[in-house]
């Protein structure tokens, strides 16, 4: 059994959803979960719709009915699936119309209203399946075990989802129909539809793969599965075959959003892959997502072997960078010796709901990074009373994921890249999984590091034995 998930762009029109059937067809004797999100840009319009009624108290979602119709019209279904989708529409109107009245959006009212989007896009989509002879049928994913508690925007899932969904789930599979379940959405335990926050779709995918004991979770995206670099940074940014979870989570931390961490939560307690391909591309190979690479712990897949897939060359698995952060450096003599100072700059951190991204300490001086979006003026007059305080704004952290066992290679190769292109680090950290260094950069100078580092370890390596290629930058004096 395999879970398959895909995102809204990869079922956002009729066309995009006979593309999902045929990947679905190519894979029909594994035994499939499918996971969807709400087609395109529905989401949006339906939070646009909710607010125009809470604000101005207008009713209208016709962009959300004509895309839902169309698409129906389009994929040829019968006067049925219109049908299964016309008392969701009603019930959509209702709810606008009750927030007009009422003037007011709740958080409760808001997650409720999103839930349209993933219900309506399973619905059309196992309608189409029926209709070319692929068994599927709709779940909404409360019907499917999911339970959560009643954080709305953000819910968290209950243990006892761990149970339930494969009680829900494989006797459908093993009975050949194909489960087609909204992501992103659940139900508290009195009945209150929520959101899972953050990931919540691919969240709803791997927690189906780990409790359902899946041979592995596809996770369907727009582009190539984990890139080496940002391609809108580095063109010739290249696929990530292989990499294991930590790795992937720190890349999602720093910048690379393809997967967000919580979301691999549930296949790193049961060591499932997870499998991040192109619904565009098809036949990329995408990024294997593993517990382990040497030796490859957790479940095999028929479509990548972790030994032969992982990288001979380079150290590196990929470089990101957090653009626009703030560096803060606490300067004072009571760190000598004194346990209790560095729990009073945190507790003060805390206190202000600021959360750190990076930290580095010496005997007398703390230096951490922020996200520049928050006024620090109290959290400096509240620090400068136990600190001499300094902050610097309009900075980037660059982050390299690779090898921990080469972590002295890694620096050395990329601070001699920083020093031939002329840009001075002010910080450096290794983080608390062992699998990424970081350091800090001006955030003019970033896209710039990247590229260099870039082209150092993925564009000028060769094996040991031979030489790197010219890499082009221009030196101050001897060779590269």
């Amino acid at each position: 059994m395999i879970v398959l998930k895909f995102g809204g762009s990869s079922v956002a029109s009729a066309d995009r959803i006979r593309h999902v059937a045929n990947i679905v067809k190519s894979q029909i004797d594994r035994g499939q979960v499918l996971v969807l999100s709400a087609m395109g840009d529905t989401t949006d319009y339906l939070l646009e719709a909710g607010d125009a009624a809470y604000r101005s108290g207008v009713v209208s979602f016709d962009n959300i009915e004509k895309i839902h119709l169309e698409t129906i019209k389009k994929l040829k279904l019968t006067a049925k699936a219109r049908g299964e989708i016309k008392p969701l529409l009603d019930e959509l109107k209702s709810l606008l119309s009750g927030i007009s009245l009422l003037r007011e959006l709740t958080p409760r009212t808001r997650d409720y209203l999103v839930s349209f989007g993933e219900r309506l896009s399973v619905r059309i989509t196992a309608a189409y399946f029926n209709s070319i002879g692929i068994k599927a049928r709709a779940f909404d994913s409360w019907d499917a075990g999911f339970v959560s508690d009643s954080n709305f925007t953000s819910a968290e899932l209950l243990a006892e989802s761990w149970g339930l969904i494969p009680q829900k789930l494989i006797h459908v599979v093993k009975s050949g129909i194909i489960p087609v379940v909204t992501g992103f959405i659940a139900r508290n335990l009195d009945g209150n539809i929520t959101t899972l926050g953050r990931g919540g779709s691919d969240l709803s995918a791997t927690m189906i793969a780990a409790s359902c004991g899946a041979e592995e979770v596809q996770v369907w995206k727009d582009v190539d599965g984990i890139l080496t670099a940002d391609p809108r940074i580095v063109p010739k940014a290249k696929p990530v075959e292989i990499a294991t979870y930590d790795e992937a989570a720190e890349l999602a931390y720093f910048g690379a959003q393809v997967l967000h961490p919580r979301a691999m939560q549930p296949c790193m307690k049961t060591g499932t892959p997870v499998l991040v391909k192109n619904s565009y591309n098809p036949e990329a190979p995408g990024t294997r997502i593993v517990s382990s690479i040497e030796g490859h712990g957790g479940k095999k897949s028929r479509t990548t072997d972790a030994k032969s897939a992982a990288p001979k060359k380079t150290p590196v698995r990929a470089i990101t960078t957090k653009r626009n952060v703030t560096l803060v450096d606490i300067v004072s003599t009571r760190m000598l010796g004194q346990y209790g100072f560095l729990a009073e700059v945190f507790s003060t951190f805390a206190r202000h709901s600021l959360s750190v991204d990076m930290v580095a300490t010496s005997e007398v001086s703390l230096s951490l990074t922020l996200d520049a979006a928050h006024d620090l003026s109290s959290l400096k007059k509240d620090l400068s009373r136990i600190a001499s305080i300094d902050i610097k704004t309009g900075k980037a952290i660059i982050t390299i994921i690779g090898d921990v066992r080469r972590s002295s290679e890694i620096l050395a190769r990329s601070f001699k890249t920083c020093e031939i292109i002329g840009v001075k680090t002010q910080m450096v950290s290794q983080g608390a999984s062992k699998v990424n260094i970081s350091f800090i950069v001006d955030d003019s100078e970033a896209a710039e590091v990247v590229k260099a580092i870039h082209m150092d370890f993925f564009e000028s390596f060769e094996p040991a034995g031979g030489k790197r290629a010219d890499t082009g930058k221009k030196t101050t004096g001897g060779k590269a």
